[in-house]
């Protein structure tokens, strides 16, 4: 009897000791999303983008633009965009335009029409219609899945 109790007794300490931790875990990787636009979660700027991919989430298809003029128009069409962040932040699948801008070849920065860095946002002014007119008015071949 006493080595049941025992036994009981140590498995109260663990189940204590592991909630405890969890809950400290929790609290470590708990985050307090804010507001933001594209330029404060890049602070280091998009002066240098020379490349820029909108990948089409419906179809699959990606157009990619070169242009320094249409990077531009790009650019200045979202960088005054704000991303809410969603009360809701439970994992989502799919996404109606990802965006990548490039340096080069290297990947500077992407982003989905509602997710940045892992978390879901919602913009003001919605930037779906915005991506999706300079998504539909680029004159770049269309590349498929």
């Amino acid at each position: 009897m006493r080595r049941v109790l025992l036994i009981v007794g140590l498995v109260a300490i663990l189940v204590v000791l592991c909630v405890h931790q969890f809950e400290g875990i929790a609290v470590l990787h708990e985050e307090k999303l804010e507001t933001k636009t594209l330029s404060q979660f890049y602070p280091k700027g998009f002066d240098h983008v020379s490349k820029i991919a909108i990948l089409n989430g419906s179809s699959g298809a990606k157009k990619t633009l070169t242009d320094k003029q249409n990077i531009t128009s790009f650019m200045n069409s979202i960088k005054g965009i704000q991303f809410i962040p969603d009360e809701n932040q439970e994992r989502r699948v799919g996404f109606t335009y990802n965006v990548t801008f490039y340096n080069d070849k290297k990947t500077i920065f992407s982003f989905s029409t509602t997710n940045v860095d892992g978390h879901y946002y919602h913009t003001e002014p919605d930037l779906d219609p915005i991506v999706n007119a300079f998504y539909e008015q680029l004159n770049v071949e269309e590349t498929a899945p």
